[in-house]
């Protein structure tokens, strides 16, 4: 349950700092915060594996934490291209 925890505080960290980068941060509430850091971290971890650096749930490092932010910020570049067909 710990785990679970934690996934909802980063994710929601990581998600409202992607969302700040991203310009996206009036349109989100506290729940889509949780819900892109939780799906970007997941993602960034399947990223950071391809390339060799790690990252995602299984790792709380440095490496970890900017991979999870990477996969937020991607997931909302491809929300916005899906969205309006741009990124902001």
């Amino acid at each position: 349950i710990m785990t679970f925890i934690l996934m909802i505080i980063i994710g929601g960290i990581m998600g409202w700092l992607a969302s700040m980068v991203m310009g996206r941060d009036a349109s989100m509430g506290i729940l889509w915060h949780i819900i892109v850091g939780v799906v970007g971290a997941i993602l960034g971890g399947w990223i950071g594996s391809l390339i060799g650096v790690g990252g995602g749930w299984g790792d709380f490092s440095i490496s970890g934490l900017i991979m999870m932010f990477v996969g937020a910020v991607v997931l909302l570049a491809i929300a916005n291209l899906i969205q309006r067909r741009r990124i902001r």
